[in-house]
């Protein structure tokens, strides 16, 4: 961890400001569309290279993102969702270069590469344990966040739902729940399934969180 911290301070010495997490995951974001258009490109035959130098620096952040411990809920749900789009794409460039190499129309494979990122946007779900939903309330903020995260990535609308409103729906589903089931704890899962915002409540029946 110290090496880390020092490490991280002579990388910025030189004046420049440690972009937050926020800022490296619309980074993320933007570079993975860059991408996508790069190697659209080189596909269409625009250009004879393909795009390898962005493609290295991708994988660079993902896996600083992936490895930085201080992402909260809502970061991480929204890191798990760029990355499972990179590699919808990776897996889709890799079909194209093999169809490529044995004869096959990578033209028609590239232009679909525009239909299979809104198919394959898909989060690792995130899910909060509580004993009580009443008092846990930064557990329920955490919960809140990532689910306006997911719904704000599927434009989907979240004007109508406050965290005041939120807590208060959550709250009397979990108390319904521990009374019909007689557990002492609720289980809540965010994730973003076929563009569509996936949350669920459930007894937690002493499963790992």
């Amino acid at each position: 961890m110290q090496e880390n911290k020092i490490r991280n301070k002579f990388k910025y010495a030189g004046g420049d400001t440690q972009p937050t997490p926020d800022e490296q995951l619309s980074r993320l974001e933007e570079d993975i569309r860059r991408l996508r258009i790069e190697f659209d490109i080189f596909f269409n035959g625009g250009s004879k290279r393909a795009p390898y130098d962005t493609k290295a620096r991708v994988e660079t952040l993902i896996k600083r993102l992936g490895d930085d411990r201080s992402l909260s809920f809502a970061q991480r749900f929204r890191f798990n969702s760029l990355a499972a789009r990179y590699n919808a794409f990776r897996d889709l460039w890799r079909r194209i270069m093999q169809g490529r190499e044995e004869g096959r129309d990578a033209l028609s494979a590239a232009r679909a590469s525009i239909r299979e990122e809104s198919k394959n946007k898909l989060a690792s779900p995130l899910a909060f344990v509580c004993a009580d939903v009443h008092r846990e309330v930064q557990t329920v903020k955490e919960l809140y966040e990532s689910l306006i995260e997911a719904k704000r990535q599927c434009g989907e609308p979240t004007e109508d739902l406050s965290f005041a409103r939120f807590h208060s729906l959550i709250a009397n589903k979990a108390d319904g729940l521990k009374e019909r089931f007689g557990c002492e704890r609720v289980r809540f899962s965010v994730a973003v399934i076929d563009g569509h915002v996936n949350f669920k409540v459930k007894a937690d029946r002493g499963e790992a969180a």
